[in-house]
């Protein structure tokens, strides 16, 4: 038995695992409400730090040690904005990102109040992703519809039209024979000439 064999040095590489992108669009958007509360925790510990300087006068900002993340979303919260997130397809994982932060740069919210924002998101999002859905739709029936209207246009156009056979008067016509035009009722008025 070889040592390299104990090792496992000398294989390839494993590929990564390939996950569905269900699975990444949630762990990406997740990751993101996180990232998204610490920092609001963050920016919550400064506007009291800068209160507290500002009323006592006094900074001791250097004193205080803070725990590494104070604030945790609730398991039941987390496994309906996890719910939530799965219904979310991986071409709106940006979007939905872009206006999460977009919101919270709009209305700095306090701790508490980051996953009230993405879970509106989130809604925002699955109610536009359903409005496209029911487009394509409505765009699926009218393209069979126009299939078979087609069709019938096909079947009542081979009928044929004889140009030359008609019982409708022209003015040529009546000009050709010599004879006096009835009066039309067109649009334009009529000129004679005064004999």
């Amino acid at each position: 038995m070889s040592l390299a064999s104990w090792f496992r040095w000398n294989e390839p590489p494993s590929r990564i695992s390939q996950r569905n992108p269900t699975e990444m669009v949630v762990e990406t958007l997740m990751m993101e409400l996180n990232w998204q509360t610490k920092q609001a925790e963050k920016q919550q510990r400064e506007r009291e730090n800068e209160y507290r300087k500002i009323k006592t006068g006094v900074d001791y900002g250097w004193l205080v040690s803070y725990p590494k993340q104070s604030y945790d979303i609730s398991p039941g919260e987390r496994l309906q904005l996890e719910d939530m997130c799965s219904k979310i397809h991986p071409s709106y994982c940006g979007p939905v990102i872009l206006r999460f932060r977009q919101l919270i740069a709009e209305y700095e919210p306090e701790v508490q109040e980051v996953s009230r924002l993405f879970r509106s998101v989130l809604q925002e999002a699955a109610e536009k992703i359903k409005e496209e859905e029911e487009a394509k739709k409505l765009a699926r029936q009218w393209n069979t519809k126009n299939k078979t209207s087609l069709s019938l246009t096909t079947f009542k156009s081979r009928s044929r039209i004889s140009p030359f056979i008609s019982d409708i008067k022209t003015i040529s016509e009546d000009v050709e024979r010599g004879t006096q035009p009835t009066r039309r009722v067109w649009s334009m008025p009529e000129f004679r000439n005064a004999k």
